[in-house]
């Protein structure tokens, strides 16, 4: 597979380590976007959320989101998760791969991911 494959996260993510471990493992070429270099695009951060849900790309987990203020934590919505990643990409989930074709895998599923990748 060529570098059609693009992963987006934060390099010193531990998740995006394993995840980035495995495709060169398995040898599937990808580009990375670092978020913290290469920002957000906020088209894109809108075709995510239509397909995959904000709430399924708010980590709800990290430091980022326990970060926000309560009343933005309690009253969130999608113009307002849309503004937060854009002003703080490390709360969207890691790793996102999107394909050529359009397709995006949210969190390391190393079965999920063979099943996609390795075809």
């Amino acid at each position: 597979m060529s570098a059609t494959l693009t992963m987006y996260g934060i390099p010193n993510c531990d998740t995006i380590k394993k995840a980035r471990k495995w495709l060169d493992q398995q040898g599937i070429a990808y580009q990375f976007h670092n978020y913290k270099k290469d920002g957000t695009d906020p088209a894109r951060l809108e075709q995510w959320a239509e397909q995959l849900g904000w709430e399924a790309l708010i980590n709800k987990r990290g430091t980022s989101w326990r970060k926000l203020d309560q009343d933005t934590r309690d009253q969130i919505d999608l113009a307002r998760a849309l503004e937060v990643m854009q002003q703080n990409p490390s709360i969207i989930k890691r790793p996102l791969l999107e394909t050529a074709e359009g397709k995006l895998l949210l969190g390391f599923d190393p079965d999920l991911w063979q099943q996609e990748l390795a075809a």
